[in-house]
C-alpha cells in the first residue's frame, strides 16, 4: 500500500518525496520544486489527454475508411489523400537546418555502437557505462565471432592464435603500415612518432595521424576514423609474454553512447519501481553508483570506470572518456503513474520522468571532473510520439522543466525515436518542432511493424510476421530516416541511428550482417551487450560514416508512397500448417517474454525462441507478436479456438525453457495464472489496445502479482 504525502495539493508517494527531497534536488527547494511540478501538471495534463484523444479519433478515422473501402482493390492514392484530409499527414516544412548546440562529440561527430540497458537494474547499468572500452581479443575468443569453442579447461592456445590472427588482420586494414603488416611487428617506440620494428626493418604507419598517444608502460593508442584502439603492451602477461612485440590485447573504444532506459526494458509499474530507476539514474549522474555481487564465488564490486589518460605525440597530457556518454530514456505520452497524484488521480507518467530525470543530471553538470557532458547538456530520449503535434509536445514539456529548474534554455537534448508510421510519414515536421534541441533520430523495427499493422488493423490480413522485414515500406522507413536527417542537417549534429541486434549470442552472423548500418548512412547502431558493442565497433573502423552521408545526399528521398502501403495478404491463402507454423511461434514468444515480465519484473532478457535462439526482447517485440495475432483474428485467418489451442500448446514449451529458474512459476496444467491470462488478453483485447500498446494490460497484470 502506497503512503502518500502532500506536496503543493499533490499527493506524493513517501518513499518518492523523500528521494527527490533529500537526494536529487540541488540548487532549488523542494518548496519550489513541487510548486513548480504542480504548475506544470496543470497546464500539460489537459494538453497531453487531447493528444491521446487525437491519436484515438484519427486511429477511428482510419479503421472507418478502411473498412468503408474493403471490397474494393486497395487504392494507395486515394488512401494518402484521406490521410492528409484529416491531418494524419502534413506538409513537408521549408527547408530548414537543425540548430542544436552544445552537443558532445560522441553524439555530434565520432559514428559508433550504442547500447541500450534498463536502468532499473544497477549492474547492467553500470556494465553499459563502463563498455565504452571493451577487450577486442575477449570478444572474439569467448563468441562464435571466429568459429569453434575454446578447448580444454584453460586457455586453448590454437583459438588464442586465430584471435591474434583476426586482430592483426583487422589493424591491417583499419591502421595500416606503411611496409609490412602488423603479424610481423616485434617492437613499438613511441613519442613525437610511432616506429615499429619488423623483420624487414622500421616502419611507420601508412598515415602517421592514426597515432593517438602513448602511455609511460608502453601502451599505444591508434585512431581510426575517430575511434581508439589502444595496444596493450604487457611482456609479463601469459599473453604478451608470448607475443613477439608483447601485445598481450587490443581494447577498442566501442560503446560511445548508452541509453539508460526508463522504458520498453524495465517493468516500472508503481512509485516503488520509479524510485529504483530514478535513484540508479542519480547514481550514474553523481558517478557513485556501485554494485555488488558475486561472480564465480567471489564477491565483488562494480562501479564507474575512471578516464582514461595518455601522452599525444605532442607531448601534452590527454584525459579522454572512460565511459560511455549516457542518454536517459523517458516514457512516453500514455502512460501515468500512481507515484504522484492531482485530484486522487494518477498523473502522466512521462512527466514525472521529465522532471526527475533532468533534476537528477543537475548533478552531472555540477560535477567538476568525469562528466557525463562534456558538452554541459543533458539528454533524453523520447519514445512512442506519433506525430509533429506530440513532438512540440514534448519540447513545450522540456521547455518548462528547465525554467522549473533554472536551467538555460536548450540544456536538455531530445532524441526523437522514429517508431510510430505518423511520425515517420511526417519526419521532418516532427524534427523541425524540436530543431534547437534535437540530437538523435533511429529506427526501431519492432514498434514500428507493430504500430504499422495496428494503424492497417482494418485494411485487411497482414503477411506472416518473417515477411514483414520484405515489405515495401520497411526500406522506404529505414532509408527515409537516413534522408530526412541528411537533410536538415544532422551530420555533424546528432546521431542518425539504426535499431537493435536481437541475437546476442550470434556474434559471426552480427559481424556479417550490421556492418550494413554504416554502410546505410547511420552513424550509431544498437547493439544487446557490451561484447557486442565491441565487435560492431570494428564496422565502425572500416566504414567511414561522414564519407557515406556525403554520398547519400543527393540520392531520390525514399517514396513515401511505399511508406504508407499496408503489408497487406491481399487475398492470398496461408495452408492450414502455415497459420498452425505461425500461431505457435508467435504465442510462444509472446508468453516467453510476458511470463517473467508479469511474474518477476523482468523487463528485458534473453527469451529463447520456438527453436531456442535466445533473442533479446522488450516490450517492442511483444507488440508486433500480439498485434499480428489480433489482425489475423479480425480478418478471419485464424480462430479465438485455435489462438487458445496454441497458447496452452506452448505454455509446457515455454515452462520447460525455464525450469532451472528457481522464481518461475509454470503455466501449465492450470493455465490459470495472471501471466498466462495476460498474454491472452493482449491478442484478444489487442484491437482496442491505443495504438496496440502493450504497457495497458502488462501494467495492470504485474500490479496484480505485487499486490499479491
Amino acid at each position: 500500500m502506497t503512503h502518500y504525502v502532500e506536496r503543493a495539493g499533490l499527493q506524493v508517494a513517501q518513499e518518492l518525496a523523500t528521494l527527490v527531497e533529500e537526494q536529487i534536488l540541488i540548487d532549488i527547494t523542494p518548496t519550489a520544486f513541487w510548486a513548480g511540478y504542480a504548475a506544470l501538471l496543470a497546464d500539460l495534463a489537459p494538453v497531453n489527454a487531447a493528444l491521446l484523444a487525437q491519436r484515438d479519433h484519427l486511429q477511428r478515422q482510419i479503421d472507418d475508411w478502411h473498412i468503408a473501402h474493403r471490397s474494393a482493390p486497395f487504392d494507395a492514392q486515394a488512401y494518402r489523400a484521406f490521410l492528409g484530409e484529416i491531418g494524419y499527414l502534413v506538409a513537408e516544412p521549408a527547408p530548414f537546418t537543425l540548430e542544436t548546440r552544445n552537443v558532445d562529440a560522441e553524439i555530434a561527430q565520432i559514428a559508433g555502437p550504442q547500447l541500450v540497458v534498463p536502468v532499473m537494474n544497477a549492474r547492467f547499468a553500470l556494465n553499459a557505462a563502463n563498455a565504452r572500452w571493451g577487450s577486442l581479443y575477449d570478444a572474439l575468443y569467448g563468441t562464435d565471432a571466429i568459429a569453434g569453442t575454446p578447448q580444454g579447461s584453460g586457455f586453448d592456445a590454437a583459438r588464442g592464435a586465430k584471435v591474434i590472427a583476426w586482430a592483426r588482420a583487422h589493424l591491417d586494414v583499419v591502421v595500416p603500415l606503411a611496409q609490412g603488416s602488423w603479424a610481423d611487428v616485434r617492437a613499438m617506440e613511441a613519442g613525437e612518432t610511432l616506429t615499429l620494428t619488423t623483420p624487414a626493418g622500421a616502419t611507420p604507419l601508412r598515415d602517421p595521424a592514426q597515432f593517438a598517444g602513448s602511455t609511460a608502460a608502453g601502451h599505444v593508442f591508434l585512431r581510426a576514423n575517430g575511434l581508439l584502439i589502444e595496444v596493450v603492451v604487457d611482456r609479463d602477461s601469459p599473453i604478451g609474454k608470448a607475443d613477439p612485440a608483447g601485445i598481450s590485447d587490443l581494447r577498442l573504444e566501442s560503446a560511445l553512447t548508452a541509453i539508460q532506459d526508463c522504458e520498453d526494458s524495465v517493468a516500472a509499474v508503481d512509485a516503488a519501481d520509479k524510485c529504483v530507476a530514478y535513484a540508479n539514474w542519480l547514481g550514474l549522474m553523481r558517478g557513485d553508483l556501485s554494485e555488488r555481487f558475486e561472480k564465480g564465488g567471489k564477491m565483488l564490486t562494480r562501479r564507474l570506470n575512471p578516464d582514461v589518460t595518455f601522452t599525444a605525440p605532442d607531448g601534452t597530457s590527454v584525459t579522454h572518456p572512460g565511459r560511455a556518454l549516457l542518454l536517459v530514456r523517458n516514457v512516453g505520452h500514455l502512460m501515468t503513474t500512481d507515484a504522484v497524484l492531482m485530484a486522487g488521480k494518477e498523473t502522466p507518467e512521462g512527466m514525472l520522468d521529465a522532471a526527475v530525470t533532468v533534476a537528477a543530471a543537475l548533478h552531472d553538470l555540477a560535477k567538476p571532473a568525469n562528466k557525463n557532458s562534456r558538452a554541459g547538456s543533458i539528454y533524453v530520449v523520447k519514445p512512442k510520439m506519433h506525430g509533429p503535434e506530440e513532438v512540440a509536445f514534448a519540447n513545450t514539456l522540456y521547455a518548462r522543466v528547465e525554467a522549473l529548474l533554472g536551467l538555460p534554455e536548450n540544456t536538455v537534448k531530445l532524441g526523437v525515436m522514429d517508431e510510430e508510421r505518423r511520425t515517420s510519414a511526417n519526419l521532418a515536421a516532427c524534427i523541425e518542432a524540436v530543431k534547437t534541441r534535437c540530437v538523435f533520430i533511429n529506427t526501431g523495427f519492432l514498434d514500428r511493424t507493430g504500430d504499422e499493422i495496428h494503424t492497417s488493423m482494418q485494411a485487411g490480413a497482414v503477411i506472416p510476421k518473417g515477411e514483414m522485414a520484405t515489405s515495401d515500406w520497411l526500406p522506404a522507413y529505414e532509408a527515409g530516416n537516413v534522408d530526412t536527417g541528411l537533410a536538415v542537417g544532422m551530420q555533424g549534429r546528432g546521431q542518425i541511428g539504426k535499431g537493435m541486434w536481437a541475437k546476442p549470442d550470434m556474434m559471426a552472423e552480427m559481424l556479417e550482417v550490421k556492418i550494413g548500418h554504416p554502410q546505410a548512412g547511420a552513424n550509431t547502431a544498437w547493439v544487446p551487450s557490451p561484447t557486442a558493442a565491441t565487435l560492431h565497433a570494428t564496422h565502425y573502423h572500416r566504414i567511414d560514416v561522414a564519407a557515406v552521408q556525403d554520398g547519400l545526399k543527393t540520392r531520390a528521398k525514399a517514396s513515401r508512397a511505399a511508406l504508407l502501403t499496408p503489408p497487406l495478404l491481399l487475398g492470398r491463402n496461408l495452408s492450414p500448417e502455415e497459420i498452425t507454423r505461425e500461431l505457435d511461434n508467435a504465442c510462444q514468444s509472446i508468453l516467453g517474454y510476458v511470463v517473467r515480465w508479469v511474474d518477476q519484473g523482468v523487463g528485458c532478457s534473453k527469451v529463447p525462441d520456438i527453436n531456442d535462439v535466445g533473442l533479446m526482447e522488450d516490450r517492442a517485440t511483444l507488440r508486433i507478436s500480439s498485434q499480428y495475432l489480433a489482425n489475423w483474428l479480425t480478418h478471419g485467418i485464424t480462430t479465438r479456438d485455435a489462438v487458445e489451442a496454441a497458447f496452452r500448446r506452448m505454455a509446457p514449451k515455454v515452462d520447460a525453457q525455464n525450469a532451472a529458474d528457481p522464481a518461475y512459476v509454470a503455466m501449465a496444467p492450470a493455465f490459470d495464472g495472471i501471466a498466462f491470462q495476460a498474454a491472452q488478453a493482449l491478442v484478444f483485447e489487442g484491437v482496442s489496445q491505443p495504438s496496440g500498446y502493450t504497457e495497458p494490460l502488462l501494467h495492470a497484470a504485474r500490479r496484480r502479482v505485487k499486490a499479491t
